[in-house]
């Protein structure tokens, strides 16, 4: 069976592991999550990065740094990841789903203006498949609403809008480096901050609530609790296994646009054919090949698809359920409007087997199963 996924893995992941547990510092903020923080500021050169637990807890952090009260009102697209919308239900909003737009399958930015209330607080763009939503026009529409824009750029790593890095362009940005992803170290994620007047505050929420960080820089004589605050800190043998990837990140990424590529170019006749669609890429973005999707003509197609691919040994998955329709969605959220693309695409988008090693005849044997079948089809 090719697999949809392995977890990326260099060479030198053991050894880094192995150098955090005989330095003996294996909690939090130890030499790797220092490096690793370091490496992403300045490579995406952004104002302050801090590794988290999770991309779902970066995700928590900057819904808490929004201020965020009861009856809030925060704007997302519904075809995303549950954590996501859980960051802000655990804040205590209200989630406003508006709808995607059919190419990119981001949030469609000409739907959020009119989603605004005078409840809203934050805009959520979520960069699917590292491909950049529209940020211009989101940072236009919250500027003048005076809203704070947190991106979701959980598979935006390496991705850029306009020569900027995914992640560093609205208020908060937040990375993912699960084992899906990119780049990983297990679980793992990482907030950017892009404006200083929330370092400090950010600090002391990571850190259980207390000024521990301005301790150990040697700012204060001793450190105590100083608001609320929770435990956001990776074990250092997690950012060890993260470093050995970012070491190498672009050879990480090169190999992934390689099969990325080679994907795009062989479906291209059955796209001309109108048997499927392919992954647009806007112009202003350089994406990460985080995914390749193709897009069956709906959802029966793509379930004979699926079980076809199986039986081929070849793993493809697709996501996700709209949360506008799930169970929570409904209890904590609304749709904004008309859900014309979100359902409809969600039922049509199947994902292939991508990740970093993919061998060339593994590649060609899903290449071949994806023709069979709609050659037969």
């Amino acid at each position: 069976m090719i697999n949809f996924n392995i977890p990326p893995f260099t060479g030198r992941e053991l050894e880094y592991v192995m150098q955090a547990i005989e330095a003996h510092k294996i909690c939090g903020d130890g030499q790797f999550t220092k490096k690793c923080n370091a490496w992403l500021e300045e490579r995406f050169h952004a104002q302050k990065v801090l590794l988290t637990t999770s991309g779902s807890t970066a995700l928590d952090m900057a819904a808490m740094l929004c201020d965020l009260h009861p009856g809030d009102e925060v704007i997302l697209p519904s075809f995303t990841f549950s954590s996501t919308a859980n960051a802000f239900v655990l804040a205590g909003a209200k989630l406003v789903f508006v709808d995607i737009r059919p190419d990119t399958m981001n949030i469609d930015e000409t739907k959020i203006e009119a989603a605004i209330t005078d409840k809203t607080k934050v805009i959520v763009p979520v960069h699917y498949a590292g491909v950049a939503c529209e940020m211009d026009t989101i940072m236009d529409i919250a500027r003048r609403h005076n809203l704070k824009v947190v991106e979701d750029a959980a598979q935006g790593v390496m991705s850029t809008y306009k020569g900027r890095a995914l992640g560093t362009i609205g208020d908060f940005g937040c990375y993912s480096f699960h084992e899906t992803k990119n780049y990983s170290m297990g679980e793992g994620g990482a907030l950017v901050i892009n404006d200083a007047q929330y370092n400090e505050a950010a600090e002391i929420l990571r850190e259980k609530g207390t000024n521990r960080s301005k301790f150990f820089r040697g700012q204060v004589d001793k450190y105590t609790w100083v608001g609320f605050g929770d435990s956001y800190l990776p074990s250092d043998m997690n950012a060890a296994y993260l470093w050995a990837q970012l070491e190498k990140a672009d050879e990480i990424n090169e190999n992934r646009l390689k099969t990325w590529d080679a994907y795009n170019c062989a479906f291209l006749p059955l796209s001309q054919k109108e048997l499927i669609e392919l992954p647009t890429i806007s112009e202003t973005c350089v994406h990460n090949a985080h995914m390749y999707y193709i897009k069956c003509r709906n959802l029966d197609e793509r379930t004979r698809f699926i079980n076809f691919m199986k039986e081929r040994g070849v793993q493809c998955t697709f996501h996700y359920i709209p949360l506008h329709s799930a169970p929570a969605g409904l209890e904590y959220g609304r749709f904004n409007g008309e859900d014309v693309y979100t359902t409809k695409e969600s039922d049509r988008l199947v994902r292939l087997p991508m990740y970093y090693g993919l061998s060339e005849e593994d590649r060609h044997v899903v290449i071949n199963a994806v023709l069979d079948f709609f050659s037969e089809n």
